[in-house]
C-alpha cells in the first residue's frame, strides 16, 4: 500500500522521543486481530504485538503489551500486581480510556496515563510490530525503543493462545 498516513496520537509520542521506527499499512479485517496483520506483513505472529486495555477489580486501567500468539493469564497478571483479578475491558470502556478505538490501539500517546505491563519475552526480539495508532497501521521498531518511550513493568503472564 502506498497510501499516506496520518499522523496519529502515537506517531506524535515516537516522533517526541526520537524513536526510530518503520510504518506499515496493511488492510484491516474486522476481528482478524495479529494473525491478519502477521499474514499481511509477511512477519511470525509472535513478533505483532498486541495492546490490551485491561482493568482490575477497582476499574483502574492497565496497558498490557503480548505476544500475538499468546494470551493474557490474567490469574497471574492480578497475582503479580498484587489484586484480586485483571480482566480486559469492554471495548467502549478501552476506548475512553486509550483515546483509541479498539483494533486500533496504541500504547503510545493514550488519553489516560496507564501503567504498562510488558510480557518479559518481548524483549528477546529483534524488531517488534505494535499498532500505530489506528486500524491497518502498525509500526516497527525495537523492543527496547519501545520500553524506553513505555518504562514498562516486565511481566510473564504469557500462555499459548493456539
Amino acid at each position: 500500500m502506498s497510501e499516506k498516513i496520518s499522523v496519529t496520537n502515537a506517531i506524535r509520542v515516537l516522533r517526541a522521543h526520537q524513536i526510530t521506527y518503520t510504518e506499515h499499512l496493511y488492510a484491516y479485517e474486522d476481528k482478524g486481530g495479529t494473525a491478519v496483520s502477521a499474514r499481511e506483513l509477511g512477519v511470525p505472529e509472535h513478533c505483532v504485538i498486541k495492546t490490551l486495555i485491561m482493568e482490575n477489580e477497582k476499574k483502574q486501567p492497565a496497558v498490557v503489551l503480548m505476544h500475538g500468539d499468546c494470551e493474557v493469564s490474567t490469574k497471574n497478571l492480578a497475582r503479580i500486581l498484587g489484586c484480586k483479578t485483571m480482566s480486559p475491558c469492554a471495548p467502549d470502556v478501552a476506548n475512553k480510556h486509550s483515546g483509541f478505538i479498539v483494533g486500533g490501539t496504541s500504547p503510545f500517546g493514550t488519553k489516560k496515563t496507564m501503567p504498562v505491563y510488558m510480557q518479559a519475552s518481548i524483549a528477546d526480539l529483534d524488531k517488534i510490530y505494535i499498532n500505530g495508532g489506528r486500524r491497518g497501521f502498525l509500526v516497527g521498531m525495537r523492543p527496547a525503543d519501545c520500553a524506553r518511550v513505555l518504562q514498562p513493568q516486565w511481566v510473564d503472564v504469557a500462555i499459548d493462545a493456539y
